[in-house]
């Protein structure tokens, strides 16, 4: 058995693991590479494999930088079948198809620039149209559900705690009368996450791949966040603001709306109309409230005790037209506005905050971590003058940050995660984390006399 690292090694992004099994091609998740937009493309565009040798896809959970190039696999002759639990099949159709009309919008852009210099113009990377090709592909099935994806393989999901529908996946293999136990642990999630189960540690594993996105940071726990997030609200709403989240379509925004309800429902803060103004987060929540069968114990407590849906309440309302979401920035009573893209770089929420933020009364949430010179970072780093649009603005209003609502474990977390199996683990792989965070856990886990443990090269291979 061979395993080749073709993404998400020394990188947190485009995850693609493939394994040689049997003379059979299985990969595990195909996710775009985000970075730099030319390397970008030219890393996305170009597979290291004939797409049309795989013979089966596993993926691990919806996120763009897991399943993002699945159409660009299917438009290179992938044919087989992508197996996917139930929700991570719907969200990531969605998904996908909003990357597809992402690629399109973004070669009609560079294609603007390339004419005037007389340069050829380039292909988007997929269309729409090839992600819902990719989409036809789906197989879903059931955690815990026995499968054979190729010969002499027996894979099933395993609850990941990490968004809604993802999966470790639990491969037993017999290949030349051996037998060996794998799993990949694909985005593993924390405990006590709102509507999400806790993530299930792995058990008596021959070999496992692994991420170690925060392999150098604890985290701390969810609800202090989550208390910090209701005197953010309490206090704007109080004074008559409004307050403006940046927020990412998947995971994250169900969260909030989650939290709001709640808040709303035991009077902890003052009832106020919220909005969810992102075509995306919208078309996922939809899929969130078709799945409740994934959601945790609590929140089907909470679900009862309300007599109303987790991701549905009186003052919420899900926007749909831009109509609708140019009236939000008419209104001056206070309310709550959850909008896309999570960084603040494109989409609805630059309105909002275009509209909202030289006003004192108001907030801006920044609830996730932002990316270097993007207008989200900006934010978060308390520059007083930003542009938006390229007009400048004055931050006049209240910039609230809040931290510890990572969807990913932490240093402790994946620590015991590896340790649980350190009894049978001959050698663990560390994927999807820069350098720091890698040698980190590798010392950790060295501490806990784990000394196999190895951080691949992208587009190395191991022999198992």
């Amino acid at each position: 058995m061979r395993i080749n690292f073709h993404g998400a090694a020394h990188t947190v992004t485009g995850s693609q693991h493939l394994l040689e099994i049997n003379g059979h091609r299985l990969l595990l998740d195909c996710g775009l590479y985000q970075g730099r937009r030319g390397e970008s493309y030219i890393r996305n565009l170009n597979f290291a494999y004939d797409p049309s040798k795989v013979d089966a896809v596993i993926l691990s959970h919806a996120h763009i930088d897991h399943c993002g190039n699945l159409p660009n696999l299917v438009k290179n002759g992938y044919e087989g079948p992508i197996y996917a639990t139930h929700a991570t099949a719907d969200l990531a159709t969605i998904m996908m198809a909003d990357s597809g009309r992402i690629q399109e919008s973004d070669a009609e852009f560079v294609n603007k620039k390339r004419l005037k210099r007389d340069e050829a113009p380039i292909e988007p990377l997929y269309t729409e149209a090839d992600a819902e090709r990719a989409a036809l592909l789906f197989n879903p099935v059931n955690y815990d559900q026995p499968f054979v994806p190729i010969p002499g393989v027996v894979a099933r999901f395993i609850e990941a705690g990490h968004i809604l529908g993802a999966g470790a996946v639990s491969l037993e293999i017999e290949e030349n009368g051996r037998k060996i136990r794998f799993w990949f642990s694909g985005d593993i999630g924390r405990y006590d996450l709102p509507l999400l189960r806790d993530p299930i540690l792995p058990d008596e594993v021959d070999y496992m791949i692994m991420e170690c996105t925060y392999g150098d940071k604890p985290h701390n726990d969810p609800s202090a966040a989550f208390e910090e997030f209701k005197h953010i609200v309490s206090r704007t709403l109080k004074r008559g603001g409004k307050v403006i989240i940046p927020a990412f379509a998947v995971g994250r925004t169900q969260e909030l709306i989650y939290h709001l309800n709640m808040m709303m429902f035991t009077n902890d803060v003052p009832p106020a109309p919220v909005f969810v103004d992102s075509p995306l987060a919208v078309n996922a929540s939809q899929i969130f409230k078709r799945h409740p069968e994934y959601f945790d114990d609590e929140t089907r407590w909470f679900v009862q005790q309300a007599s109303h849906p987790a991701l549905d309440f009186k003052l919420l309302t899900y926007v749909q037209s831009v109509e609708e979401s140019k009236a939000l920035n008419l209104r001056k009573d206070p309310m709550v506005i959850i909008s896309a893209s999570g960084m603040a770089e494109t989409g609805r929420i630059l309105h909002h905050l275009r509209n909202n933020i030289e006003n004192p009364k108001n907030t801006v949430c920044i609830v996730s971590w932002q990316a270097p010179h993007t207008l989200g970072r900006r934010l978060a780093d308390r520059e007083k003058h930003i542009k938006i649009f390229g007009e400048p603005y004055t931050v006049m209003a209240e910039i609230a940050t809040i931290g510890g609502l990572s969807g990913h474990a932490g240093q402790d977390l994946l620590t015991r995660y590896a340790v649980n199996v350190k009894d049978t683990v001959k050698k663990i792989f560390l994927v999807h984390g820069e350098a720091m965070p890698a040698a980190a856990l590798t010392e950790k886990l060295n501490e806990k006399n784990m000394r196999e443990v190895y951080y691949p090269e992208l587009h190395s291979s191991a022999e198992i």
